[in-house]
């Protein structure tokens, strides 16, 4: 054996000699945590309030940082912009074939809400919101999913207060005592059932008309048209479309057309000419129950200044929205809510 052989070979036995009793000291890697390091990390909020920091925050400062840190993904009301998640809206469809499920429609606790967005929002700036920021926001997003009024102000002595809208919905599983006992059974595999039928078609049924022959001749079609009377001047097409495409931030709040209800805001059909405060069904803040009581009524120029300035020109309304800037889109949305009129 050559000289460094033999200089070598009593350090590679050092070496695995000492191994196993190096393993068990972890490697010489890390240490105990610090009491401050956990409650760093310990940040999680459950549902019996457990862990939320003291704070407060009201729906107006909410709709402010909102403004700012939420709606570039969400949009100003929660409608959600391109594939990013709607925050508002979505009761009564849970049924749906297609279901929005939001805040105020889903979720059955506020401090999912809360623990969520303190610690993974804004999206690329997580943990960077102050408690009562996240106070503040979450109020704002109860209020949009009409759970407050919008003078309510959250905080951690008055969170447990709130009742999410599908609370009574969900419910401890208990699929390991009602379930599992059925699939772990033994298998049936003859003579289970004493007869089989069929009790409905994987289709939808009765969406074919009835086949009937209708005939119409080109004299009747000439004759009918010849009756017709003049129709007026249509406004521009693509002043209306223009006004669908803005509407759709409205939508988190209103419907309008055939089969529109109230939702966090009036259904807005047939608005102009209309008394102000007086959608059936809807509760309205002060200011339009007094609007309505003096029989104001709905213009297109009360519209477009209302449009413009909510708040401002209705002080003490419910809606949050900060207003349209551009008087072009005003006009595009008065024009695509007025082609409803008809």
């Amino acid at each position: 054996m050559s000289k460094s052989l033999k200089f070598l070979a009593p350090i590679g036995a050092a070496v695995l000699l000492a191994a196993p009793a190096f393993a068990q000291d972890t490697l010489g890697l890390g240490r105990a945590a610090l009491p401050e390091e956990v409650a760093a990390w310990d940040i999680d909020i459950r549902p019996d309030g457990l862990g939320l920091p003291v704070g407060s925050g009201d729906v107006f400062t909410g709709e402010e940082v909102f403004v700012e840190k939420c709606a570039v993904c969400h949009g100003d009301f929660g409608e959600g912009t391109g594939r990013w998640p709607v925050l508002a809206g979505g009761a009564g469809t849970l049924t749906n074939r297609d279901p929005v499920k939001t805040i105020g429609s889903y979720w059955p606790y506020l401090s999912t809400v809360y623990d969520y967005i303190y610690r993974a929002m804004p999206f690329g700036e997580a943990q960077s919101l102050e408690p009562d920021e996240v106070y503040s926001i979450t109020a704002y997003l109860l209020y949009m999913n009409d759970v407050v009024p919008d003078d309510f102000e959250l905080s951690n002595e008055n969170f447990l207060e709130v009742e999410m809208p599908n609370a009574g919905n969900f419910f401890m599983d208990d699929r390991a005592e009602t379930e599992l006992p059925v699939f772990s059974a033994a298998v049936c595999m003859e003579n289970c059932k004493d007869s089989a039928e069929i009790t409905m078609h994987a289709s939808v049924l009765d969406v074919t008309p009835e086949t009937e022959d209708v005939a119409v001749t080109q004299d009747a079609v000439v004759e009918e048209a010849a009756v017709v009377e003049p129709a007026a001047p249509a406004v521009d097409p693509a002043l209306i479309a223009a006004g669908e495409g803005l509407f759709r931030q409205c939508s988190a709040c209103h419907q309008i057309g055939e089969g529109a209800v109230n939702r966090t805001g009036p259904a807005l059909h047939g608005m102009i000419g209309s008394t102000m405060g007086a959608v059936e069904g809807f509760r309205y803040s002060s200011v339009f129950q007094n609007a309505a009581a003096a029989g104001d009524v709905w213009t297109a120029e009360s519209l477009e200044a209302f449009l413009a300035d909510p708040r401002g020109t209705m002080s003490g309304t419910k809606m949050s929205f900060r207003g349209v800037r551009n008087a072009e889109d005003i006009a595009a949305l008065i024009a695509y809510m007025e082609s409803f009129d008809d």
